[in-house]
């Protein structure tokens, strides 16, 4: 905007200025020959011109020049001349031309003619053109000249935020609050939201090193504390059945009896509750259990036959026509599976149809439960893996609505094993609860080995 302000401005000076000159020149042009001509009456009656020649004086400028007695009776013009009209003094346009009429005075001052010196004006209106695409050029070539250096400072003077802003969304992508910001190179600005940013990021790093110094010690805390409480719940198990035992000789003691058997099954709940505890406790705390080679059908067909005894009146299928070998936790694994098949066999109503399927997938294990039931609530849907979270339904057979644990420790158990666990709907309707594991180096492709639960229905 500034250069197309002064480019206007200049243009208009400019172009005023060479008008200006041009009507001087061609006006200084009259008044020379009207100085110079002189118009003499002879013997004859006729005019003699003297002074300059016409056609010379015209030629270097491509004028026309007309002389003209004090009557305005045209006396003589160059070669070539146009016709301008009667004379007029002063200046004028006419037929294209700047016109210029002056007094021809005699000897005693006396009118004796006038003259006529007219030049066109198209070159005077191409200079004036040429001065404005200059002008255009000029603003055009000064914008484009100033961009490239305004973007060239501009990008050297924002070079620190960019990398202050790719550091920062390095940060950001990661959560790693231990980056450094760029040292900066000068004190400026810039150099102290550096220093700003810098210290803000200590300050987050610490924070975030003693939150999970305080999470990692809380942890551990409910680790060992679950841990401890398995050997007193074990002892009280112990001696409730013990009880129960030496009650069932008294046949009178049917009260007695009742209460023990409410206490067992108060502390069998306990213990198991407890033990899913420790299980998540430890998952949190990154204790990982050892590992070993086991297979994953072997360990669902035995999970499977455990919950038999527990599905009434629905049907169990397992499909599996290979052995799937990987590093795991066969204790984990048996659990993640056992409630699995536990969810299914609570959240469906009876005459309901349950299906265990394992089968290769790549390199992953794909281990698949899904049922004929009702299926999970939308609302569940982005939180059915989550602690202490309970079904509700008409399906639901869990006594007291379970403890909310045992996807959770699904979840838990596939990601210690480097694997994910997924929920959706299957095609039976109902739910399907999908576990992908990373399958061991040396699982082959061949059928060869034990077998797990092919094509075998509990009911």
């Amino acid at each position: 905007m500034i250069l197309l302000i002064f480019g206007v401005a200049i243009g208009e000076v400019a172009s005023q200025r060479i008008r200006s000159d041009f009507n001087r020149e061609v006006d200084g042009a009259a008044q020379t020959l009207a100085a110079e001509l002189r118009i003499v009456n002879t013997p004859t009656g006729s005019y003699l011109i003297q002074g300059p020649g016409l056609d010379d004086f015209a030629l270097s400028n491509d004028a026309t020049v007309r002389v003209f007695d004090a009557t305005g009776a045209l006396l003589t013009q160059n070669t070539g001349a146009t016709d301008l009209g009667p004379p007029q003094e002063g200046v004028a346009n006419t037929n294209g031309m700047r016109v210029a009429t002056t007094r021809i005075a005699g000897g005693s001052g006396s009118l004796t003619g006038f003259v006529q010196y007219a030049r066109r004006v198209d070159h005077l209106n191409a200079t004036i053109e040429r001065l404005w695409l200059f002008i255009a050029a000029g603003v055009l070539g000064g914008t484009l000249l100033a961009s490239l250096a305004g973007a060239a400072i501009a990008g050297r003077a924002l070079r620190p935020v960019s990398s202050l802003t790719a550091t920062a969304r390095k940060i950001a992508a990661t959560g790693d609050p231990s980056r450094h910001m760029p040292e900066p190179r000068v004190d400026d600005e810039v150099g102290e939201l550096t220093r700003t940013l810098e210290q803000m990021l200590r300050s987050l790093d610490a924070a975030r090193a003693d939150r999970e110094a305080a999470l990692r010690r809380q942890r551990e805390f409910v680790a060992d504390a679950s841990h401890e409480l398995r050997t007193p719940l074990t002892s009280i198990v112990a001696n409730l059945e013990l009880l129960q035992g030496l009650l069932e000789r008294a046949p009178e003691s049917e009260d007695e009896r009742a209460m023990v058997d409410s206490a067992l099954r108060s502390s069998n709940r306990m213990t198991r509750l407890v033990g899913d505890l420790l299980l998540l406790a430890r998952a949190d705390a990154g204790r990982i259990a050892a590992r070993t080679r086991c297979d994953l059908a072997e360990i669902a067909g035995n999970a499977a036959a455990e919950i038999a005894p527990t599905v009434g009146e629905r049907q169990l299928r397992i499909e599996n026509d290979r052995p799937l070998q990987l590093d795991g936790n066969p204790d984990e694994l048996h659990r993640m599976v056992l409630n699995l098949l536990d969810n299914a066999v609570r959240h469906t109503p009876p005459g309901s149809t349950i299906e265990l399927r394992l089968c290769p997938s790549g390199d992953q294990a794909v281990l698949e439960v899904s049922d004929d039931g009702p299926g999970v609530p939308p609302a569940l849907s982005d939180q059915i893996f989550d602690r202490f979270v309970r079904g509700d339904g008409p399906a639901d057979t869990a006594i007291g609505g379970g403890s909310g644990l045992g996807l959770a420790i699904v979840k838990a158990v596939a990601t210690s094993h480097g694997g994910k666990a997924e929920v959706g709907e299957s095609e039976l309707g109902g739910a399907r609860f999908r576990v992908k594991l990373p399958l061991g180096s040396a699982q082959t492709s061949t059928t060869t080995g034990r077998i797990i639960g092919r094509r075998r229905n509990f009911s």
